[in-house]
């Protein structure tokens, strides 16, 4: 199992608009951050997390020219704004796409963008032909992979996680039930957010990551959805030797 990293940035990617920072102006590519996503690669099928809104550029950096299936962890922006770039798999792969995300985040799906779950005729350029399915605490069985949705808490919402095999992806995670915390143990690897170096109400800082990362026991830990205040060079220097900030373009191989 290959897993990419698309995006590691924060909900308005680094560099932020309108910062004059020296991570936000730095030359380094690994201080360019798009919003947050991984692909999920075991053979030749592929299953995305999340349609950031920069899924676009995303997907013609990397050459990803189908998709097996979407994970939704949760409603925000940054996590769903590129649902619309579906139809383009559809139209020229002659597929459905089937997507997995919570009640609630369903919900948001289909009041935000409305246009998509009508069954009205498209007019114009059409709309992403997709099948949504409700995530229920079980277990999935995806693209050879056996996938379990895990609660995190994200504020005052409830999000998704998943842990897929011997890896996790964890992401605008502020906090992890214990009943979560028993299924992440002792990973082969593990992704989770770390925001900045401030403490934050709906995501954990660094050292909020690490702790989790310190109890949870991972052989390795990345760390994504990072925002400008982490100059790549600098941070990852500083940290555990079984942890490493994430970037975009990141491969790493998980045994499935």
């Amino acid at each position: 199992m290959n897993i990419l990293f698309l995006g590691t940035g924060t909900s308005t990617g680094v560099p932020s608009l309108c910062c004059p920072c020296p991570v936000c102006g730095s030359d380094n590519p690994r201080n360019k951050r798009l919003r947050s996503s991984i692909l999920i690669r075991n053979q030749e099928r592929h299953i995305l997390v999340d349609t950031s809104s920069d899924l676009r550029q995303q997907c013609l950096r990397y050459n990803i020219t189908h998709l097996d299936a979407v994970l939704y962890t949760h409603h925000h922006a940054d996590h769903v704004n590129g649902i619309d770039e579906l139809r383009c798999f559809n139209y020229f792969n002659k597929t459905r796409t089937p997507i997995y995300a919570s009640a609630s985040t369903l919900a948001q799906l289909k009041a935000n963008f409305s246009y998509i779950f009508s069954n009205g005729k498209p007019e114009g350029g059409g709309v992403s032909q997709i099948d949504p399915h409700e995530i229920d605490g079980a277990a999935l069985d995806l693209a050879g992979l056996n996938i379990l949705p895990l609660d995190v808490e994200h504020g005052s919402l409830t999000i998704k996680s998943f842990r897929i095999g011997n890896a996790a992806y964890l992401t605008d995670c502020s906090g992890i039930p214990e009943a979560s915390k028993e299924a992440l143990q002792n990973l082969d690897v593990l992704i989770l957010n770390a925001l900045g170096f401030k403490p934050h109400p709906t995501h954990f800082c660094l050292s909020d990551s690490l702790k989790a990362i310190e109890e949870l026991k991972p052989k390795k830990a990345y760390l994504t959805h990072i925002n400008h205040q982490f100059d790549h060079e600098t941070v990852n220097a500083d940290l555990p030797e079984n942890v490493e900030l994430a970037y975009d373009g990141l491969e790493i191989t998980v045994e499935n």
